[in-house]
């Protein structure tokens, strides 16, 4: 009877232990996810672009500080070449759709975002970005919309959303409408503080915010719009960090993508910079916060660049474009802070959504069927 009772007693204590070691294994898991998330995309930026930019800054970008580094794979449900608004969907919802529609399955079906997500798991919200709010990107976030170009709709849509703070251009969108509604009235009553200079922006100190700077799109930063952008970036962390749950802010580096257009080097480089700026904001507070995700990557790569030439010791790259269009090279991406060790490898853009909602720890819900 002794024997057994001290194996009882044995075996107890191992149970006991095992457990202990559970808790502390669970604890060291929870450890690993991040309370908030702050994904940066430089719309158009490649591998090339940011190389083109290092160099220009005589090997200083922020970018370059993050310790894990990912291939991204960018084709559309219905395209070899994606265009921003299916790539922009990939991200914010995991799921492929064709070009040119947002936040929609190929077949319509509407499918929720992360900032979704995020919204009714009680974290705040937000976006900045250097074009229209209602452009491709930002909305991919926020809407539901067949074309991309239904700006004055996607407008509409950001009054369905809780999302804290929005920064951009696009001011028109919401208050000087084709179909005369009135917008800024709407937000005004859900107690957004609407702005329109960025001295009104940094004036604000809490709750939410709606700053639309420009009637329709910022100007480029070699023309008047300064560093609008890390301005923003700032702005938003320090409002949604508020938030005693956590936050998810997406920042776009919109005209990196206009610059590959145009196959303007110069324009490429300068938004590059301007976006890496950015980066280092967002960089700079996880590095004090310690609960801070920073993802950086890119929807796809705009002009088929390439650097044939170039001097490391004058900051002077030579860029030579083969397309005017985006086209389908994996775009790089970047990450610093707690998970950042989940994005390795070769990826496809669905996985960014996937791996930022594991990472919040979200209870999955019912998803819509792929057709």
């Amino acid at each position: 009877m002794k024997k057994i009772t001290l194996l009882l007693i044995s075996l107890l204590l191992i149970n006991q232990f095992a457990e202990a070691q559970l808790r502390k294994s669970n604890t060291r898991e929870k450890q690993k996810y991040p309370k908030n998330i702050i994904l940066l995309i430089g719309d158009g930026m490649g591998l090339e672009h940011m190389y083109a930019a290092l160099i220009a800054t005589n090997n200083n970008l922020n970018i370059t500080k993050c310790p894990n580094v990912a291939l991204v794979k960018t084709f559309s449900a219905n395209d070899f070449i994606t265009d921003s608004g299916a790539a922009g969907t990939a991200i914010a919802t995991g799921y492929k759709t064709n070009n040119g529609m947002i936040g929609l399955l190929s077949d319509s079906t509407p499918v929720p975002s992360i900032l979704k997500y995020a919204e009714d798991n009680g974290l705040a919200t937000g976006l900045v970005a250097t074009c229209d709010i209602t452009h491709a990107t930002p909305a991919s976030f926020v809407a539901h919309v067949t074309s991309r170009k239904m700006n004055e709709e996607i407008a509409r849509q950001f009054l369905y959303t809780d999302i804290d703070v929005f920064i951009g251009g696009g001011y028109n969108s919401f208050g000087k409408r084709t179909d005369s509604l009135n917008l800024i009235d709407s937000l005004l009553i859900r107690h957004y503080q609407v702005v329109k200079t960025i001295p009104e922006m940094m004036e604000v100190t809490e709750g939410k915010m709606a700053a639309l700077l420009y009637p329709v799109h910022p100007p480029k930063v070699t023309e008047g719009r300064g560093d609008m952008l890390s301005l923003a970036t700032a702005k938003a962390i320090d409002l949604l960090d508020d938030n005693k749950d956590g936050f998810f802010l997406m920042v776009e580096g919109s005209q990196i993508d206009w610059g590959g257009h145009d196959n303007d080097l110069d324009y490429i480089i300068s938004e590059t910079i301007d976006f890496d700026n950015a980066c280092g904001v967002a960089l700079e507070f996880a590095a004090n916060n310690k609960e801070t995700l920073v993802i950086i990557t890119a929807d796809h790569e705009t002009g088929g660049l390439s650097l044939p030439e170039g001097e490391m010791t004058n900051g002077k790259p030579f860029g030579k474009c083969s397309t005017t269009d985006h086209t389908a090279t994996p775009v790089p991406l970047y990450s610093c802070g707690p998970g950042s060790d989940l994005f390795h490898g070769v990826i496809d853009n669905t996985d960014i959504f996937k791996t930022i909602y594991r990472l919040f720890g979200f209870q999955p819900l019912d998803e819509p069927s792929m057709k």
